[in-house]
């Protein structure tokens, strides 16, 4: 349970603020680290570049560098040596060992990609020879769709030809009842 039961929640509490006394000071304090941190900077640089100092040669700061490369090992682990048969150990080629000449085996999904463009480009060739059954189930609907305008076309044309002969003879009339 929080401190002060239920009644006591963390927006209720009185505010604090920090003096600008404390601010400068704060902020003295953090300049002053700054110029502490330069100064030894270039002390450090100026030390590494003068070529009169040099390190003595059993100082046994290479044995430690050789010691820190090999890998630490914690508990019993550097004591029993561990062959796993299960791990393969990741083997670097060269780009001289690695030969571009030869096929490259693919994978499944690669196979399956490959095979189904394969049926996909037979399917299209034999659709548009019109050897499936969609393809003939489309020239059929084609065919009548074909004869069904060509019906209309006909009737049109009768109906057309059909009013030019009423208005040709409408206009006879015309003409006949003038004279």
């Amino acid at each position: 349970m929080p401190k002060g039961g239920k009644k006591g929640g963390h927006k209720g509490r009185m505010r604090t603020y920090t003096s600008p006394e404390e601010i400068d000071a704060q902020m003295k304090a953090e300049k002053e680290r700054k110029k502490n941190e330069q100064e030894q900077e270039e002390n450090e640089g100026a030390a590494q570049k003068d070529p009169t100092e040099e390190k003595p040669a059993g100082s046994g700061s290479e044995d430690s560098d050789d010691e820190d490369s090999q890998r630490r090992r914690a508990g019993v682990e550097g004591l029993i040596e561990i062959e796993n048969p299960n791990r393969v150990a990741q083997k670097a080629k060269k780009v001289t060992q690695i030969e571009l000449d030869e096929p490259r085996a693919l994978s499944r999904r690669e196979r399956e990609e490959l095979e189904k463009q394969k049926a996909k480009e037979r399917y299209m060739k034999m659709h548009l020879a019109g050897k499936t059954d969609q393809a003939k189930a489309d020239l059929a609907r084609l065919a009548i769709i074909r004869k069904q305008r060509e019906e209309a076309a006909k009737k049109k044309e009768e109906e057309k030809k059909a009013k030019e002969a009423a208005v040709a003879a409408t206009r006879g009339m015309n003409s006949l009842s003038l004279k």
